[in-house]
């Protein structure tokens, strides 16, 4: 794992009450977002694919916080999916899908409680961007 590093002024995980909370995650490497664009733009496979990427990087922000902290990731309880698209789009559930299979192909368990929400911006025009939940042991 990488470590992930702010684009800002906020940690991009905390360690609480024995939960890891992360920032939220746009799909990155290499210094830039990912296929900027609204999801529509970007296509349905690979926006499910950029929310896979975002959760990738929640995981790895939440490991270094957890590890930090003296603990290790258990399971993710709480994704919250956003999405870049025109007022019109209604497959919110397809495309988050792919940041909970990379959430559950990381830490094994259950899906997590999830919300996808559409909105009209996101940071540096990514297309996805999500935030979790964790739970801790150790």
């Amino acid at each position: 794992m990488s470590e992930v590093v702010a684009a800002g002024d906020y940690a991009t995980a905390r360690v609480a009450g024995g939960l890891v909370f992360t920032a939220g995650m746009t799909p990155r490497a290499h210094g830039g977002v990912l296929d900027p664009g609204r999801v529509e733009e970007v296509g349905a496979a690979r926006a499910r694919e950029l929310a896979g990427l975002a959760a990738s990087r929640a995981v790895t922000a939440a490991h270094e916080a957890a590890v930090a902290a003296g603990f290790s990731l258990d399971s993710a309880v709480s994704l919250t999916v956003y999405l870049r698209t025109a007022a019109d789009f209604t497959g919110h559930s397809a495309i988050a899908d792919g940041a909970t299979e990379t959430l559950r192909a990381a830490l094994g368990g259950p899906a997590p409680a999830r919300a996808a929400i559409g909105v009209t911006s996101l940071p540096a025009g990514a297309a996805v961007e999500v935030s979790a939940v964790f739970t801790t042991h150790g």
